[in-house]
């Protein structure tokens, strides 16, 4: 019996089967954190991502169930031509009203029904 008891401290399969045990326990641990990643394919979540926000080379990514798409910033400022398309307020819950301007009858038409100030504030 004395022989049976060396015989297992020096077999070398006892220590390759401790080392797949954590071989298994590191692959389950990547597993999870592929599938908490937010732009997983697998996943039908509206998800958008901002890398280096602010930055010249910002990218936004917009994950829309299986579509990915990427937008790349060319690092400019945007400018252009264009005419002013009405005022933007901010009412006291947080929400944001657009009031268009326009030309003509249309808009002296809301200004009359509403006295001509906005009673949102």
């Amino acid at each position: 019996m004395r022989f049976l008891d060396e015989d297992e401290e020096l077999n070398p399969i006892l220590s390759a089967v401790n080392l797949i045990d954590v071989f298994l326990v590191i692959i389950a641990a990547l597993l999870i954190a592929i599938a908490q990643n937010p732009l997983n394919v697998f996943a039908n979540e509206k998800v958008t991502v901002i890398k280096n926000a602010g930055e010249p080379n910002m990218e936004v990514i917009v994950k829309d169930g299986k579509e990915i798409k990427q937008y790349k910033s060319t690092g400019e400022i945007g400018s252009g031509e264009g005419t002013r398309a009405g005022v933007a307020y901010q009412m006291a819950d947080g929400s944001l009203v657009y009031v268009p301007e326009g030309e003509g009858k249309d808009a002296s038409a809301g200004e009359k029904a509403s006295g001509g100030t906005s009673s949102a504030q």
